[in-house]
C-alpha cells in the first residue's frame, strides 16, 4: 500500500521554489544515488525550480555526480531534504537547518526523528528504493526518467551488496526491474562498482591473510595509518574491504578498525546473524542491524567492542 507521507513529500516539492537535498558524511552509493536521483527527479519535473545538492565530493564515486556550491543565503525560504541519514550529526554540510522546512527520508532505524516530515521505512533495502517508490506511486507528479533511474539502481545495488544482504525483498526486486527498463546500462554500473583501484586490491588481500578468527565465529583487523600509507590509501579506500571476511567460511560478524590521523579509530562492524547495532551505539554510532559504524578512542575500546561480539556471538549460536 502507498505510504500517505509520500503525496505529503510531493506537494511541498511542488510548493517551494528551491529545493536543496543533503545527505550523510562519507557517502556510499545510496547516499549519492537517492541524493542526486531525487534531485533528477525534481528537475524534469520542475524545470523551474532551483534544485541543489551539498556536501562534500567523493572522488571514488564521482560517476553517481558532483555537489553544489551554494552561499548561505540559497537556503532562505527553502525546502531542505535530508536523504539516507539516521542522526542529524552525520548530515554533511551542517547548514540543513537553516532552510524554511526539512525533510527526511531514511531506512535506517528512526532514532532521531527529526525533521517536519519525516519518512523512514527500515523495511527498505535502502533510501534509494523509498526514492523510487515514491515517483513511481505518484505517477506523473514526480515521474522516473532515465538518469534517475540509474542514480536510484546505483544506490539500491551499493546497499544491497548487489541483491546479497538480507534487506533484499520482492519489493526490492520488483523496484530495480522497473528501473532497468529505463535507458540506463545495469551491467555498467555493476563494473563501476565491482572496480577497484589497485593499491584498494592490495589492500584487500592483506585483510584477508591478516584477519584474526576466533573460535566463536568474530573476525577482526586494525588497519593502523602505517598500514594504510604502506599501501597508499586513505580511509575513504577502504570501504571495498569491509565485505571481505563475510565471505570467509566460518565467520559470523566482524570489525574492521580503521586508524584516523587524530589516533582514534572508525569501527565497520557487520554480521550475519547477531544483532550488531546496539554495540555500535555503546560506542557513539549506530546503523542497521546486521550493518552499522561505530567509534572508538583507542586500541582499548576496540577490545571491549570485540569481546562485546564475542558475548553476541555466543548468545545467537545458543539460539540458533
Amino acid at each position: 500500500m502507498e505510504n500517505p507521507i509520500y503525496a505529503d513529500i510531493v506537494t511541498k516539492i511542488h510548493e517551494y521554489p528551491t529545493i536543496i537535498i543533503h545527505r550523510h558524511l562519507r557517502p556510499d552509493p545510496d547516499a549519492l544515488g537517492s541524493q542526486n536521483g531525487l534531485a533528477s527527479l525534481i528537475r524534469q519535473a520542475y524545470p523551474e525550480k532551483k534544485v541543489f545538492v551539498v556536501g562534500e565530493n567523493e572522488d571514488s564515486l564521482s560517476y553517481l555526480g558532483s555537489m553544489d556550491s551554494i552561499p548561505d543565503d540559497a537556503y532562505e525560504g527553502a525546502l531542505v531534504i535530508v536523504t539516507d541519514t539516521a542522526n542529524q550529526p552525520r548530515v554533511s554540510d551542517k547548514r540543513f537547518v537553516k532552510g524554511d522546512y526539512l525533510i527526511k527520508i531514511d531506512h535506517h532505524p528512526n532514532e532521531d526523528t527529526y525533521g517536519d516530515i519525516c519518512l523512514v521505512e527500515t523495511q527498505a533495502s535502502s533510501s534509494s528504493e523509498i526514492i523510487a517508490k515514491i515517483s513511481f506511486s505518484t505517477g506523473d507528479k514526480l515521474p522516473m526518467n532515465a538518469a534517475a533511474a540509474r542514480l536510484l539502481y546505483a544506490g539500491i545495488v551499493g546497499d544491497t551488496g548487489r541483491f546479497l544482504y538480507p534487506a533484499t525483498t520482492a519489493v526490492t526486486m520488483e523496484i530495480a526491474s522497473k528501473l532497468m527498463q529505463f535507458d540506463f546500462s545495469a551491467s555498467d554500473i555493476s563494473q563501476m562498482m565491482n572496480t577497484n583501484s589497485l593499491k584498494t586490491a592490495n589492500l584487500s588481500g592483506f585483510v584477508l591473510q591478516s584477519l584474526t578468527i576466533n573460535d566463536v565465529g568474530v573476525a577482526s583487523i586494525i588497519l593502523s595509518q602505517e598500514i594504510l600509507e604502506k599501501f597508499g590509501a586513505a580511509d575513504s579506500d577502504t570501504a571495498p574491504v569491509v565485505p571481505l571476511p563475510g565471505t570467509v567460511e566460518g565467520v559470523l560478524c566482524w570489525g574492521i578498525f580503521v586508524e584516523q590521523p587524530n589516533g582514534t579509530y572508525r569501527c565497520r562492524l557487520r554480521s550475519k546473524g547477531p544483532i550488531i547495532n546496539e554495540v555500535a551505539k555503546q560506542h557513539g554510532g549506530g546503523g542497521h542491524p546486521l550493518a552499522s559504524g561505530a567509534n572508538a578512542k583507542d586500541e582499548s575500546e576496540i577490545n571491549d567492542i570485540i569481546l562485546e561480539l564475542e558475548e553476541l556471538a555466543i548468545e545467537w549460536q545458543n539460539t540458533h
